[in-house]
């Protein structure tokens, strides 16, 4: 059994679902997934880091699974936001809920995108950091900036999501969608249809469509963010350095495209190892379970 245990903690604006195994006492590690997946992306890590001593947690990202708002908090002070800076005080209130002071950080995509956030401005809640596809921080004052066609091109989910085309159609198809975006980012990956399944009721969240509609018009300047995430957005902006000790795994085959993790390495100054893993497409953890748990395991102190 991957997951031994489903739990639920209080955060000041979610109840946050995840899952958990290995021993309460072990050294923590957290997985983040990304979109559109969820934490069954890590149902072969998680029992290969258990089995080691560790203490393995896997929230479900807000809009995601049984994670919910509160519903005794206003709209206007729990914004369905999927900008940046609510995923990475997402992260960092689920380690204050359970008492974690620091944890070694893994996680892909929007996960991804946390863990280096939490990584970059607070260094002492980050004991280690495994990043798939490298430094994940967006850039959103250069967001309008254009790239390579051949990249253009993979990102048009994000250009559908501008429009309200795109959030109806999210809305109506969203598993037709999103099992479409699991095939042709892991191109190479087998298993992508026949795991489709099991994840997709994460994606049946009532807040699903309007944080992710919201995250991918925030992050091209189309949208504002909410006032509660001001501050840390501002500090995210700064484009600040990594310097906890790193391991970037870089997707061989990943057919969602972006910048190299060779491009960004400047954004990192402690310890850092790149690990390329060819053939692999953009579910790392699912696709590549053995690489992703050697990563953490390499990061964190023996169980």
């Amino acid at each position: 059994m991957s997951f031994e245990a489903s739990d639920r903690v209080s955060t000041p604006v979610l109840e946050v679902a995840y899952e958990t195994v290995g021993p309460v006492d072990g050294p923590p590690v957290v997985l983040l997934h990304g979109f559109p997946y969820d934490v069954r992306a890590f149902d072969d890590v998680a029992p290969l880091l258990a089995e080691r001593g560790h203490r393995v947690l896997a929230p479900y990202l807000r809009g995601f699974g049984a994670t919910h708002f509160h519903e005794n908090v206003p709209e206007g002070d729990a914004p369905r936001s999927g900008q940046q800076a609510a995923l990475a005080q997402d992260l960092l209130d689920f380690l204050d809920a359970l008492g974690i002071g620091s944890a070694v950080l893994a996680g892909y995509d929007w996960g991804g995108r946390a863990a280096c956030i939490v990584a970059a401005l607070s260094p002492e809640r980050a004991s280690g950091l495994v990043t798939a596809g490298g430094y994940n921080v967006q850039d959103i004052a250069r967001a309008m900036e254009p790239v390579d066609p051949e990249v253009e091109r993979s990102y048009w989910y994000q250009y559908y999501f501008s429009t309200e085309r795109g959030r109806r159609g999210l809305e109506a198809n969203r598993d037709a969608l999103c099992e479409l975006l699991w095939r042709t980012w892991s191109p190479d990956w087998r298993g992508a249809s026949s795991s489709f399944p099991a994840s997709a009721p994460s994606l049946h969240n009532p807040d699903f469509v309007d944080v992710v509609i919201h995250s991918y018009r925030h992050r091209y300047g189309l949208v504002e963010g909410h006032l509660r995430y001001q501050e840390l957005e501002d500090r995210i902006a700064a484009q600040p350095a990594i310097t906890v000790p790193t391991i970037v795994l870089e997707a061989g085959n990943d057919g969602v495209g972006g910048a190299t993790s060779a491009e960004d390495r400047h954004h990192f100054r402690g310890r850092y190892e790149l690990r390329n893993l060819p053939g692999v497409g953009h579910n790392i953890p699912q696709e590549a379970p053995d690489a992703f748990a050697r990563a953490v395991l390499d990061l964190l102190p023996p169980g």
